[in-house]
């Protein structure tokens, strides 16, 4: 750890992530000066592992932006890392990390890293899940919105420093996980947009799927990734459509 380097705290929000919470906070520590793990009720030995590296807290679900909110007025450290149980520090990136946050004219709120996510056993290089994350911010002022899902961190002055090496990302244990993890995402955020007045069509839902597909396909290189780009344009295709079908099927609710 740099000498005279900003004081950092890590927090990661779980509930039953018993086979990768370990390889996770192992990648944070030593460089954190604070961990906290806030838990929501796991009962697959998640807890216990998680004691081994920090200080953890247990509470009931409020949604995603609320328990982000809820963990980050537990830490205390000038800057904040957000780091999910599916994510983990490689190497050169707690080496940037350090150094960055040694700099003595640093003057950014957000720092952004590269995302390096991994499907059916190999990174993606294109697509949606490469795009750089705003993982570390200053801790001042600092909230996340009340979106459901995808939540925003809100700053109150926005200066972004981007660094190089990726943070890597396992977010989907399977294929049948990645398909589960959508679907409940499109669920929440169609109830999110009925709350705010929208509505849609299935007509609507399936040119979502087309469009989006294409997009992702297409315009951002997946077909570059071969059928692992293919698979996964598809399952944001049918992300997009299952978000504005459920939104369809709320309209009588």
């Amino acid at each position: 750890m740099t000498a005279n380097r900003r004081r950092l705290s890590v927090f990661v929000i779980v509930k039953n992530e018993a086979d990768r919470i370990e390889e996770c906070l192992k990648s944070v520590a030593g460089l954190a000066d604070e961990i906290v793990v806030l838990d929501s009720g796991s009962s697959d030995g998640t807890v216990d592992i998680a004691k081994r590296y920090a200080t953890v807290h247990q509470t009931d679900w409020p949604g995603f932006s609320a328990q982000r909110n809820r963990a980050l007025g537990l830490v205390s450290g000038e800057w904040v890392l957000s780091i999910d149980a599916d994510e983990r520090l490689t190497p050169g990136l707690r080496e940037e990390i350090d150094h960055a946050l040694a700099l003595p004219d640093l003057d950014a709120t957000l720092i952004k890293m590269p995302w390096r996510t991994y499907f059916c056993g190999k990174p993606l290089r294109y697509g949606r899940y490469t795009s750089p994350q705003g993982k570390l911010f200053l801790r001042e002022g600092a909230r996340y919105s009340t979106r459901p899902v995808h939540e925003q961190l809100l700053l109150p002055v926005r200066k972004v420093m981007n660094l190089k090496s990726p943070l890597d990302h396992h977010s989907w244990r399977n294929y049948l996980h990645a398909q589960e993890k959508h679907l409940q995402y499109a669920w929440l955020l169609a109830g999110h947009k009925k709350a705010q007045g929208k509505t849609s069509s299935m007509t609507y839902a399936c040119l979502r799927f087309f469009t989006d597909f294409f997009q992702q396909y297409l315009l951002r290189l997946c077909i570059l990734d071969g059928w692992r780009g293919f698979l996964m344009s598809v399952i944001l295709g049918q992300y997009a459509f299952h978000k504005y079908a459920a939104l369809s099927s709320l309209r009588d609710d």
